[in-house]
């Protein structure tokens, strides 16, 4: 028998099920799925030191487990000496088993980690079906060494989960 995340097993063995019940939906393929979820983080400190670009890339590696891409600025903003197609962030998309890992050691773990944590907000949701959470803090993740960290307030990880309905 083939491995199967626990998240994704409580999803179909009871969510589905109960979200049926709970808003009449007549069909299985009616009710919400997670479709993937996208890491993303800006490093603005990078226009000046191209190191922490690979340092981004480092972190969200050993959180996700699946190998991060830089991203590349898309305009010339002279306010901010940027320039087109430098690499200003970094960024991950997981899908499937990964997917679900990490969204159950992002529930279980990191999210109780979190400074007077009080839950995640209702007002992340963008009416499309996407979810946004910013974290400020990267040390919330057990991966994460913390003599390894080199800047901690100026960084943002961004996760969005979608879904599709």
């Amino acid at each position: 028998m083939a491995y199967v995340p626990r998240l994704k097993q409580e999803y179909k063995e009871r969510v589905i099920q109960a979200l049926m019940e709970e808003f009449g939906y007549k069909n299985v393929m009616q009710v919400p799925k997670l479709k993937k979820i996208v890491l993303s983080r800006g490093v603005g400190a990078a226009v000046a030191d191209k190191k922490l670009i690979d340092h981004a890339v480092d972190e969200l590696t050993l959180i996700t487990g699946q190998k991060a891409v830089s991203t590349m600025s898309k305009k010339d903003v002279a306010a901010f000496k940027l320039r087109k197609g430098m690499p200003i962030g970094a960024k991950v998309t997981l899908r499937g088993e990964r997917m679900y890992e990490f969204l159950d050691r992002l529930v279980t773990t990191a999210l109780p980690r979190v400074r007077d944590f009080q839950g995640i907000k209702a007002t992340g949701f963008d009416g499309r079906g996407n979810y946004n959470l910013g974290v400020t803090e990267q040390i919330i993740f057990p991966e994460i060494d913390i003599d390894k960290i080199i800047f901690t307030n100026e960084e943002l990880f961004v996760e969005q989960l979608f879904y599709e309905r």
